[in-house]
């Protein structure tokens, strides 16, 4: 099977390379399964499938595939080969949840205030008020996150799902002490109820998720995917709202002929008024540009911060258009579009001009003016290069939505292949290391298998909780619950099957199994304060190597 490279017939050099280049293709296969995920979130018909059923189920294939590959060699070294496996799950489900969400804390910190509701004073809140979120000269106990109640309510579904260990690892232990000559036989019975526990599990967590998608939960993260990809010029303004309006704007805007912009100026003010959700979309998106155009900050765009916008955003207009519409929603003459006329605006343009669109211009002077034409600016404040605008950008709105689709499940399709094809050798080389360096298998992947399998979670986790807003910790700190829930139930019914239908394996990690748990329990209290500080966030990151104290510790006193 193709790669064929033997680690045990390479020297030591070899052996490193072979782990870099095959981590390096799992870090990017499971890029490639988050990217296009993440485009699918801009379909919000799809949101019970997206949210509830894909996001989840290929966010956990790179560490699924890992450990099932673990367990079907052969025979005679499947026990063994299996601890890479589990050392994977350990690794993934521990690393997730103490580096990733200390880092989470540490990026969307801001400053802490009494509770204006709590007259004891005991009782602290999260200021996500001001540019600067005030934490310079603030000590680790003045700064931190608000936990939200979508956060608290995924500790909870997270504890729910390690229900399985319990059932396995208390009667494999009761069965190891009455002296079994046969633990894989004795243990087949509650494997396979563990077994039946976890799928369960598994398919009550997607029926969540398909729940929370419907009712639009997923809009959080659908906002920030759009916000990128409006600001990298990969879509146009109509093409990001194109299926948003077609979703939740009530029906009252759908039979709107699309004529171009010269029928705005025709249309009555109702018209092109948009719900309130649509609106909440329309707000949140486009709330970072409006600042960033509003260079006098006087709370107000001119034409030419308008041109800008539409020139930006891709979208088709002459001068007198832009008269023509400037005009209009500029309510009362003062030569500056507020805000909410700015929202109605884009509305406007988006449902009355979606047959029309216009490839960049060349011209960096026409487009933005000036230094804008090489930078975005983020809510911090923060430039950034800008990416060359792609052909997709260019399209009609319904033709970037089918590019869409097609570049999204591309992606899907090109990652899943490649975690299949490269866990099996990347599982090889992780037993090569722990031969050579004669430690255990478990140690070796626990500490090695998470950077490739879980990166990219953990970048997408720092990317939104760096926007430090309580929208963004919440959705950032969810995916890192998510990921841990899906190891409790998807990933370890994987294990479970290979112990049930595979004679001479057993469960023998009991050490693992306390490690797992106790770290799981350990971020549910946490999460049941109404605000996790930074000195909150560095004891979480001590508890991953501490981790693998305590299990060397288990082993060391005699627990397997």
């Amino acid at each position: 099977m193709f790669p064929s490279i033997e680690p045990g017939d390479t020297g030591f050099t070899g052996l490193i390379w072979l782990f870099a280049t095959y981590g390096y293709v799992l870090f990017r296969a499971s890029d490639l399964i988050s990217e296009g995920s993440e485009l699918l979130l801009l379909i919000p018909s799809w949101a019970g499938l997206v949210g509830g059923v894909v996001l989840p189920l290929l966010g956990a294939v790179p560490d699924g595939a890992i450990m099932l590959f673990s367990g079907i060699g052969d025979i005679s070294t499947a026990q063994e080969s299996l601890s890479v496996g589990v050392g994977a799950l350990a690794g993934s489900t521990i690393m997730l949840l103490t580096i990733p969400w200390a880092l989470s804390i540490l990026a969307g910190r801001v400053s802490l205030q009494d509770d204006p509701n709590d007259p004891s004073g005991n009782s602290k809140i999260a200021n996500y008020r001001g540019k600067a979120k005030g934490i310079q000269g603030k000590k680790l106990n003045e700064t931190g996150v608000s936990v939200t109640k979508e956060i608290r309510h995924g500790s909870f579904i997270m504890i729910l799902t390690t229900a399985p260990y319990f059932l396995i690892q208390i009667p494999a232990s009761i069965i190891k002490s009455r002296g079994s000559d046969n633990l894989g036989s004795d243990e087949k019975v509650w494997a396979f109820l563990s077994l039946l526990v976890s799928v369960t599990g598994f398919v009550m967590y997607l029926q969540i998720h398909i729940k929370a998608s419907r009712q639009d939960e997923q809009k959080y993260r659908r906002m920030e995917v759009m916000k990128e990809l409006l600001q990298a010029g990969k879509v146009s303004l109509g093409g990001a709202f194109h299926n948003i309006i077609e979703a939740y704007d009530d029906g009252h805007n759908q039979s709107s002929p699309r004529e171009g912009y010269e029928s705005i100026s025709r249309g009555s003010d109702d018209k092109y008024i948009p719900s309130k959700k649509v609106e909440e979309y329309l707000k949140s998106v486009l709330t970072p540009t409006f600042q960033r155009l509003d260079k006098d900050q006087s709370d107000g765009l001119d034409r030419s911060e308008v041109k800008v916008f539409l020139s930006d955003f891709h979208e088709a207009i002459s001068d007198d258009e832009l008269d023509t519409l400037y005009t209009k929603y500029d309510k009362d003459g003062s030569n500056n579009i507020s805000y909410d006329e700015f929202v109605h605006l884009c509305y406007a343009i988006v449902i009355g001009a979606g047959s029309k669109t216009t490839p960049p211009s060349n011209n960096a002077e026409d487009r933005f003016g000036s230094a804008a034409a090489a930078t975005v600016t983020d809510e911090d404040g923060e430039e950034e290069e800008e990416e060359i605008p792609e052909d997709i950008a260019d399209l009609k709105p319904e033709e970037q939505q089918a590019a869409i689709k097609k570049k999204a499940f591309t992606m899907l399709g090109v990652g899943t292949f490649m975690v299949l094809l490269f866990s099996d050798p990347m599982v090889d080389v992780m037993q090569e290391i722990a031969v050579r360096a004669d430690i255990s298998p478990f140690y070796v992947s626990f500490i090695l298998a998470p950077l490739a399998s879980n990166a990219s979670e953990v970048l997408a986790s720092q990317y939104y909780a760096s926007k430090k807003t309580k929208k963004t910790i919440t959705v950032s700190l969810s995916t890192l619950q998510g990921a841990a829930a899906m190891n409790n139930t998807f990933c370890l019914s994987i294990f479970f099957g290979l112990i049930c239908f595979r004679n001479g394996l057993a469960w023998q990690y009991t050490a693992e199994t306390i490690a797992i748990v106790l770290v799981q329990f350990a971020i549910y209290y946490f999460t049941r304060k109404s605000v996790m500080t930074s000195a909150d966030a560095i004891k979480i990151m001590c508890i991953f190597p501490l981790s693998i104290v305590l299990v060397a510790s288990l082993e060391a006193v005699g627990f397997d």
